[in-house]
């Protein structure tokens, strides 16, 4: 039994593993640009939760535009995703981006600076779109640098920063709000941004270009179609589920993603292409991701609520309550690779997920009187531990067997599935706090039973993760792929077997 591997992707005679290049190339500063420049992305989904108090009496926010504060982001980045991982497909993904760290530090510098709700909203919208471009290309980048243990290593690293973006989004937001204004949680992205853009060329390895066109079908009912859902969504929460531009959105929402569908079944080069939805595996890892980043979005926001709204919590403390858990996350990401090597993928999977789905269950158990260390605390180190096991099987099932040829398709599809899953939670974790609204009671009491029923529902849709990851990932024990003459490492359950080639 032997196990092979890519002549072309090592340089022998070299001990830096696994680039293009590895001779002239630093792995670590690879490494770390990408995770940079993906941290900033993962900080701006969630640096806004803490700061909006003080953003909406800066601004003079009403509270519908406070939600579209954040909703013009998600909306604009959940559509664009596919659309920006086939532009790195065709143009490079290097080049592709370093254009969108561009944007997205532009859409930072004017969201600083705006004086205006209006010119706020649609800077986050841009900002969106940024996003969409470096999230792709972050993770294709990613998997195109390294190979075999340095990748396993790589792409710890990666799950462990999409799993400590969120909850160190919430520290600085809040630390920014508190001891200077809401704004310096966006200036920060502006001298970051511009030091990744000058060191990418410098270090990042360019893949190839693909010849041929984009799917221009593809692109706009795939954009359209997520879009007018996350809006059906967003709207149906304010407006009601029986308005008519809400069943509207859901009904355009329907027929273009049938749509789209039906194109990418006929396209040549489509930004999505279905094969990728033939392993069991790689779609069992996209419906978990779905569901699992659609429950921790909701507590994040719900959480936070609780800690400023019944606790009396500043922002800047309600940031700190967050701490222990993103010290537990990773902690325990980084121990992932070693962990991986003696039980494979599969198994941290599934402990991770029940882990984050113990700890989802005792948070929603949230009263009044709850103390700070026994009714969130401690729930939050099982939720931390669990994303820290999760996160790196997750991305790592998401892009198994993909060819090189469509490693930033199967990318966009992981980042697709993770945004458009955040979307997606809010929308309805946000239905079910405000339907467990009771009118009467005490607003701390009042608030507490909404976040109870939105952390409740959140259990219920981590439940249904581990269902799926049961149901398709479990039993496919994934041996290790030959792709293309190459074995991913990556990708086994028992890597310390080796595969016929």
């Amino acid at each position: 039994m032997t196990r092979t591997r890519n002549p072309g992707t090592r340089n022998p005679g070299t001990n830096n593993p696994g680039t293009n290049n590895p001779g002239s190339r630093n792995t670590a500063a690879i490494l770390t640009i990408i995770l940079v420049s993906y941290f900033m992305i993962l900080l701006d989904n969630s640096v806004i939760f803490t700061a909006l108090p003080s953003l909406a009496v800066d601004l003079g926010l009403a509270p519908a535009e406070l939600a579209w504060v954040q909703d013009a982001y998600t909306l604009v980045f959940g559509g664009l995703l596919l659309l920006g991982a086939r532009a790195g497909d065709i143009l490079g993904r290097r080049r592709v981006f370093v254009f969108g760290l561009a944007v997205f530090s532009i859409a930072s510098l004017l969201i600083a600076l705006a004086p205006t709700a209006w010119m706020l909203i649609a800077a986050r919208a841009l900002q969106g779109v940024g996003a969409a471009i470096v999230a792709p290309s972050a993770l294709s980048l990613l998997t195109a640098s390294f190979e075999g243990a340095a990748r396993d290593r790589a792409v710890a690293w990666y799950a462990a920063t999409a799993g400590i973006g969120a909850s160190l989004g919430m520290l600085v937001g809040g630390a920014a709000a508190t001891l200077l204004s809401w704004r310096a949680g966006f200036w920060i992205n502006v001298p970051i941004g511009i030091a990744m853009i000058v060191l990418a060329p410098r270090f990042l390895p360019e893949t190839p270009t693909s010849p041929g066109r984009f799917d221009a079908t593809g692109a706009i009912t795939s954009t359209l179609g997520i879009g007018a859902l996350v809006f059906a969504l967003l709207h149906g929460t304010d407006a009601g589920w029986g308005d008519p531009l809400t069943l509207a959105s859901f009904a355009a929402a329907t027929a273009l993603l049938l749509v789209f569908v039906l194109a990418e079944s006929r396209a040549a080069q489509p930004i999505m292409p279905l094969r990728l939805f033939s392993s069991r595996i790689r779609t069992g890892a996209y419906l978990v991701r779905l569901t699992y980043l659609g429950a921790m979005i909701g507590f994040f926001f719900f959480t936070t609520q609780f800690l400023q709204g019944v606790l009396g919590f500043t922002a800047l403390q309600a940031g700190l309550a967050f701490l222990p858990m993103t010290v537990v996350n990773f902690v325990v990401a980084m121990a992932i690779p070693r962990l991986v090597a003696r039980v494979g993928n599969t198994w941290p999977l599934v402990v991770g997920v029940a882990l984050t789905l113990a700890g989802m269950l005792w948070l929603s158990r949230l009263a009044p009187d709850s103390a700070y260390v026994t009714g969130v605390a401690l729930p939050m180190l099982l939720i931390g531990a669990g994303q820290g096991l999760a996160f790196a099987p997750m991305t790592t099932f998401g892009i198994s067997g993909a060819t090189t040829a469509d490693a930033g398709a199967a990318s966009g599809v992981v980042n697709t599935f993770h945004q458009v899953g955040m979307s997606l939670g809010l929308g309805v974790l946000v239905a079910v706090a405000a339907a467990s609204d009771v009118q009467g009671e005490a607003t701390e009491t009042a608030l507490t039973g909404e976040v109870s029923a939105a952390l409740t529902a959140a259990a219920v849709l981590l439940g249904v993760a581990v269902i799926l990851v049961l149901a398709l990932i479990v039993p496919s024990r994934p041996r290790i792929p030959v792709v293309g003459g190459t074995v991913s490492t990556s990708l086994s359950t028992r890597p310390t077997r080796t595969l016929e080639a």
